[in-house]
């Protein structure tokens, strides 16, 4: 479960010939190193499809770049997190589904589809699933970690990384409260946020772009991070850990969506079956360390992947783990409101 919207754009080479006179494109939408390169280049040498990539760091900057944008601008593809495939749902943002030109829909794990965010699937596919929790450099850290409270401590004063996700980071202090991480009782928002003051001294920075880099360049020892960054951290830092909080995972389920306004719903849909490949699903877990929920594809992946607990979590490790939901426009605002303070100090 990943700065402002970036908006780097790759085009991928073309190698294939396209259906038509003009070249067809792909405008996908997604989050920052959430893709191999590999997977863009096959696609484009199968379908002769160029894909335009572009990627953002959070769901409030996707989100708002999708309602602002013009149909002159518009994506043809993108990948919420969990609940705000619901939000955007309900609010028209999306175009349907159409199950007819999705190949590979059926390898889906049963606990991932028809969802309270979708039911029906109607409007996402999933793409991949994945779990926020705390990254540990053990080389550089003295003592147990194992829990979110452990953030609090002392030790840790001006080494600690936070994913610079609203909903992420106060769902940590609520937790930690003992709240629900979807809470809407502005009282126990308010009371999250004066939790998280007295952390903020500790933090060192706020990254949702690639959270493991702080820890690789030496300027964190601790904090949050999703677990595919922790996978992906680990090939560079061997003492980076993956730990699961005694308070309970955050847990997150990212899916492909069609926005409203798509120029190229067709592509889109190729997209989506040619990411459902069972050899694809494998290729991009193995390559970035999140869990797909393709269980064809769970089938091939090396047994190095398929039993690593950051990747992969056991039942034990899921006990508490709790899925962000809608949360709803007004509380919505307490938290931007209380997000805002926590940011600028105030």
């Amino acid at each position: 479960m990943k700065k402002l919207a970036l908006a780097t754009m790759l085009a991928v080479g073309l190698t294939g010939c396209s259906s038509s006179e003009e070249t067809q494109v792909l405008n996908l939408y997604n989050w920052s190193e959430y893709m191999p390169q590999e997977v863009l280049d096959r696609f484009t040498e199968e379908t002769g499809i160029q894909v335009v990539y572009t990627t953002y760091d959070s769901n409030e900057a996707m989100y708002a770049r999708l309602k602002l944008l013009d149909d002159s601008a518009a994506y043809d593809l993108a990948v919420p997190s969990t609940y705000y495939v619901s939000k955007m749902r309900q609010e028209d943002l999306l175009m349907p589904i159409d199950r007819s030109k999705i190949e590979g829909f059926d390898n889906l794990s049963p606990e991932l589809v028809n969802l309270d965010i979708d039911p029906e699937n109607a409007y996402s596919v999933p793409f991949l699933w994945g779990t926020t929790g705390l990254g540990v450099d053990t080389a550089d850290v003295d003592g147990e970690v194992t829990a979110w409270a452990d953030l609090w401590d002392e030790r840790f004063d001006g080494r600690i990384v936070l994913t610079n996700d609203m909903r992420e980071v106060f769902h940590v202090a609520l937790r930690v409260l003992g709240h629900s991480g979807n809470s809407t009782d502005p009282e126990h928002i308010e009371e999250a946020y004066e939790r998280l003051a007295e952390l903020m001294p500790s933090v060192r920075t706020f990254n949702s772009d690639a959270p493991r880099m702080p820890f690789l360049e030496g300027e964190t020892d601790i904090g949050m991070i999703w677990n595919g960054e922790a996978v992906m951290g680990r090939d560079a830092l061997p003492t980076l850990e993956y730990v699961y909080p005694e308070e309970g995972i955050i847990a997150w389920l990212d899916s492909f969506v069609i926005p409203k306004n798509a120029k190229n719903p067709e592509a889109a849909h190729k997209f989506i079956s040619f990411v459902l490949k069972p050899e694809i699903s494998a290729l991009i877990s193995e390559d970035i360390g999140y869990a797909t929920p393709n269980l064809a594809a769970r089938e091939l992946l090396d047994e190095s992947v398929a039993s690593d607990r950051a990747s992969y979590p056991t039942a034990e490790d899921m006990v508490n783990a709790e899925f962000q939901t809608d949360i709803g426009d007004e509380a919505l605002q307490v938290y931007a409101k209380y997000w805002e303070k926590l940011k600028s100090g105030l």
